[in-house]
């Protein structure tokens, strides 16, 4: 079984991260790191398969894989891989392998369960367990040409998707048809299906499309928008509501390509919107650009939310800007790459500097209770001058 070879991560890929997680370890006077978390597995190791990677400060990495070792040697660069049949191996494997028991050990504390944890505990008793997660998060906000490369593809793509709707949309139906309809285009384009978030308890499926008041129904998610989704399982997201005439239509949908993903909100209606709807969201155009210009190495991700706060207020939009009331989320913007909640977060008290090589999402909403949601997504890249914007499809109201 071969892994395609235009999607495989380089092995240049793969030997620059595992460096990179080395001298973090150096730095915080850890021996090794075990990393377990699906993301974090796909960066370091290439593949996804249900394994333990094990990054010593010095040396060649260790792959243990439980299910499927084939694919994993199929899929990743690495040069150790081996098969594993439960943690408790892991001791005899390293020092079989030469490497030597921990005495500092690293783990992804931010989304490692506490069973897991304990039994780690456990099988390396008297070993000193640290948190490495953070470590980590900062390595994957700064992305590689080739991870760039990937984010570019996956913006066409979300321009293309977003692009199809008018022709997808008609009046009367549901807006989980209309969902149905524009992720079957997505899966025709190549969306992997899966959108990969790393907080704890948040999922979603491709993203949300919702119509008029239903785009403005508060949800448990880290989002702007909610949507009452088919149910109280789901709780967000398209539901049964008809699609009506003169009301905003939501689609804030993110396309992955090969793991990376693009984030990309666009507004259409049937017929025009109100007038105030439509002095709205052009608003929201002013300050995605006041961001934009503000935006540059060296600045605070928190400095941006700043300048979308003030931004929102002086055009006299400051209670609806990103919510309502007190359900309105403290940020604008957030990284993404294979996750899409990563480094950096334009959010109210961050300080994480931008760097030429960051990418984020950039998101300014109005959310009007009984009405709908208007606003913009598009996905950015830091460079040394400014940023790049990446999805680049017409941002005015698409009238139907």
């Amino acid at each position: 079984m071969q892994a395609p070879s235009a999607m495989a991560v380089p092995r240049s890929e793969i030997a620059r991260r595992i460096g990179a997680l080395q001298g973090q370890l150096a730095r915080q006077g850890l021996d090794a790191a075990l990393i377990l978390q699906t993301a974090d597995l796909f960066y370091f190791a290439g593949t996804i398969q249900q394994s333990h990677l094990w990054v010593p400060a010095q040396g060649e990495p260790l792959l243990l894989v439980r299910k499927d070792v084939a694919r994993a040697r199929a899929e990743s660069p690495l040069a150790r891989i081996e098969a594993i049949r439960s943690p408790k191996e892991i001791p005899g494997l390293l020092a079989a392998n030469g490497l030597a028991a921990p005495q500092a050990l690293g783990l992804e504390m931010d989304v490692l369960p506490a069973n897991l944890y304990l039994s780690y505990g456990l099988i390396f008793a008297g070993a000193q367990l640290s948190d490495i997660s953070t470590a980590i998060r900062l390595l994957r906000a700064v992305k590689s040409d080739w991870e760039i490369g990937m984010i570019r593809q996956a913006a066409r793509l979300s321009d293309q998707l977003a692009a199809a709707v008018p022709d997808l949309l008609r009046e009367g139906m549901s807006e989980i048809e209309l969902a149905g309809r524009v992720e079957a285009r997505a899966r025709a384009l190549g969306h992997q299906g899966i959108v990969r978030m790393r907080l704890w308890g948040s999922e979603l499926f491709y993203g949300h499309l919702m119509a008029g008041p239903s785009a403005a129904v508060p949800s448990y998610l880290a989002s702007p928008t909610g949507g009452p989704g088919v149910g109280p399982a789901v709780a967000q997201g398209p539901g049964m509501r008809p699609i009506q005439r003169h009301e905003p239509i939501l689609v804030d949908y993110v396309f992955v390509f090969n793991g990376y993903l693009a984030d990309h909100t666009r507004i259409f209606s049937l017929g025009r919107l109100p007038a105030d709807l439509e002095r709205a969201h052009t608003a929201m155009l002013t300050v995605q650009a006041e961001v934009k210009a503000a935006a540059r190495p060296g600045v605070p991700s928190g400095r941006l939310y700043q300048t979308a706060i003030e931004s929102a207020e002086r055009l006299g939009y400051g209670a609806f800007f990103m919510g309502a009331d007190a359900r309105r989320v403290r940020f604008v913007g957030h990284g993404i790459g294979l996750e899409l909640d990563e480094f950096p977060f334009l959010a109210q008290g961050q300080d994480l500097p931008l760097q030429a090589g960051m990418v984020f999402a950039l998101e300014p909403k109005l959310v009007f209770p009984g009405r709908g949601v208007v606003g913009i997504e598009n996905t950015h890249l830091v460079t040394a001058q400014g940023v790049e914007q990446l999805t680049r499809l017409e941002e005015q109201v698409m009238v139907v």
